[in-house]
Order: C-alpha cells, then sequence, then structure tokens
C-alpha cells in the first residue's frame, strides 16, 4: 500500500473527483510555459503520458489550439487499482497568435511528455533598414 503525506493532494484527487477527467465538449487545462528566443517565440506544454498520435494541433486564423487525451492504460484482470491520481481525459489550450507571427512555418517536436511548438516571427515583423533614394532636382 502507498502512502501520501501531502495534505492538499487529497484535496486534488477530491476536485478532480468531482469535476471528472476533461471529455471534447469541457476539456481540462494543461499548464505551459512561453518565451522568445532569438527570432521565435517557444510554446512548451506539459502532458505526460500521451501518445504523439493522440496530440491534435490546428491553426485557425490567428488562434492556436492544442488538444490531447489521455487514456486509460489496458490493465490484467487480475490487477486491483491501489491508487489513481494521473488524470485522464481530453486537454486543451488555446493562445491568440500576434499578426507578426509566422503561423506557416510552426515546428512541433514531442519528447519526455512535453510538447514544444517553434513560431518563427514574420519577415515582415522584423526590423529593417530602409535605403534613403537619391535627390531629385526639381527645374522649372
Amino acid at each position: 500500500m502507498l502512502m501520501r503525506t501531502d495534505p492538499f493532494r487529497e484535496l486534488d484527487r477530491l476536485a478532480q473527483q468531482l469535476m471528472g477527467p476533461g471529455t471534447w465538449s469541457q476539456p481540462s487545462t494543461m499548464p505551459m510555459d512561453a518565451y522568445r528566443e532569438g527570432d521565435r517565440y517557444v510554446v512548451a506544454f506539459d502532458i505526460p503520458g500521451v501518445s504523439a498520435d493522440a496530440i491534435d494541433i490546428d491553426v485557425e486564423r490567428n488562434m492556436l489550439t492544442v488538444k490531447a487525451e489521455r487514456r486509460p492504460v489496458a490493465k490484467a484482470d487480475d490487477v486491483q487499482m491501489e491508487l489513481s491520481e494521473r488524470p485522464l481525459g481530453v486537454f486543451s489550450r488555446q493562445i491568440a497568435l500576434a499578426d507578426t507571427l509566422d503561423t506557416e512555418h510552426i515546428e512541433a517536436d514531442y519528447d519526455a511528455g512535453v510538447l514544444t511548438l517553434r513560431i518563427p516571427i514574420a519577415e515582415r515583423a522584423k526590423p529593417r533598414k530602409i535605403a534613403i533614394g537619391g535627390r531629385k532636382e526639381i527645374s522649372g
């Protein structure tokens, strides 16, 4: 038998049971980090225990949507669950992207339970020098 030492873990478990697992119509949220790295933005989502084929990434206009589903693991008939704290169900996160990002060239990697998206800054949004053309004299 496993022992719990964190008193708040029981409250989290109770809240999860009351709210139930996330569904496609009402998904649970997933934690994320977002930061700028040179000429691109990086967004990392924590979704451990989710297989890569259960992750859906969409961009419509400037709205990025990430959905993932953690399914229960098939257990043998003689297995008796003693403790189940890992949430199951659907997880989702939506992010409004600025027009200055190039949504056509988003790169996605999934490793060790972390989905990482790299979104480049659009060329039109990068600083650039404007050359001054030669002066023309007006003759009259």
